[in-house]
């Protein structure tokens, strides 16, 4: 089987699309050696360059370089499948298409997005609903394009993301507080930094301020100036190390955010045996089960379950084993395993 793999993710991003890609790479060359996969991408990275340089590369990447480049790359590829791992740049009708949905986000939530990446995602997910089979990160994803796609039970198959192993090694950065909190993820308004703003400040309105918050993720404008806080350090992007102390140092992940389709930095916490505070919301509880304290989107209790976990180290530790423990049912060899039989049922 001989499968071209769009990995055009790792160059437009660093946040979870572009770790599923890198996971589902790695995964595939340990779990399914037999299949051959061609990367095809334009690989001119868009992140570090200014804003309008930023917007040519998207307009060329996702309308001009897929008429012409792209199509002669897929062609050379030799290729008898094409695998789209985020919302498909462009279908290839000689080729049976495959598509992984992430979220449908731009669907559920369009304030959340400028207008032309509302408008350019909307286009994609219409685009993705005509692959021939879409492979979904949790159910939740699956039953949202059921209810705003249309689609048929029949054209999905839930493949969860795995959890990339973290460096190993104590890697801190230079003025790491002895207790913090932390959180990871994309800084745009659906992951819900106000709620937490309006917890610290509350906190320390009273006299009783909750520890530092370390802010792990690449900053939208205006991010900053609606929810920094005192207390609060923004780091911007680190390397895998970096990331890897932080969890294994934190008191907890604080997540609020309000619609994910996976949540990767969920499970990554976990995995390193960090405790989670999360909101039941979405695919959430999919990937948390038991081993999250689930608070509900509301800052006194936001409020209440840190100062809880502040307090009470027994149940630090209770939530970090219970943590790793639900973390090994995520594994990227088998992502990777239940991603080929997809293509193979496809391949017929």
């Amino acid at each position: 089987m001989h499968v071209a793999l769009d990995t055009h993710p790792l160059y437009t991003g660093r946040g979870g699309v572009a770790r599923y890609v890198t996971g589902l790479q790695a995964g595939l060359a340990s779990a399914c050696p037999e299949v051959q996969v061609a990367p095809v991408a334009w690989p001119v990275a868009s992140e570090g360059v200014g804003s309008l340089h930023r917007a040519v590369n998207t307009v060329y990447r996702e309308l001009l370089w897929p008429r012409r480049q792209g199509r002669a790359q897929l062609r050379a590829s030799g290729a008898e499948l094409w695998h789209s791992t985020a919302l498909p740049l462009w279908p290839e009708k000689r080729l049976p298409h495959v598509v992984t949905l992430h979220d449908l986000a731009p669907l559920r939530h369009p304030e959340r997005y400028r207008r032309w990446a509302r408008l350019r995602a909307t286009a994609r997910l219409r685009m993705a609903a005509q692959a021939r089979h879409l492979i979904c990160v949790s159910q939740f994803s699956a039953d949202e394009a059921m209810a705003l796609l249309g689609l048929p039970a029949n054209r999905l198959t839930v493949v969860p993301n795995g959890v990339s192993t973290l460096p190993d090694g104590d890697h801190p950065p230079p003025g790491l507080p002895a207790e913090f909190f932390l959180f990871v993820g994309s800084l745009e308004p659906g992951k819900n930094l106000a709620l937490l703003a309006e917890v610290w400040a509350t906190a320390r309105s009273e006299g009783r301020p909750l520890p530092p918050l370390w802010v792990v993720g690449e900053r939208w404008t205006g991010v900053a100036a609606e929810t920094a806080q005192p207390e609060w350090h923004y780091t911007g992007h680190l390397d895998d190390a970096t990331l890897a102390a932080l969890y294994r140092r934190a008191r907890a992940l604080v997540f609020p955010s309000r619609y994910e389709g996976f949540g990767l930095p969920v499970a990554e916490a976990m995995a390193a045996g960090c405790p989670v505070v999360a909101a039941p919301v979405a695919s959430l509880p999919e990937v948390g089960g038991d081993a999250v304290l689930w608070t509900p989107l509301e800052a006194v209790a936001w409020r209440a379950a840190l100062t809880r976990l502040v307090k009470d180290a027994d149940l630090v530790t209770d939530l970090g084993r219970a943590g790793q423990a639900r973390a090994s049912r995520f594994s990227w060899q088998t992502c990777a395993r239940e991603t080929c039989a997809v293509w193979r049922q496809v391949l017929g």
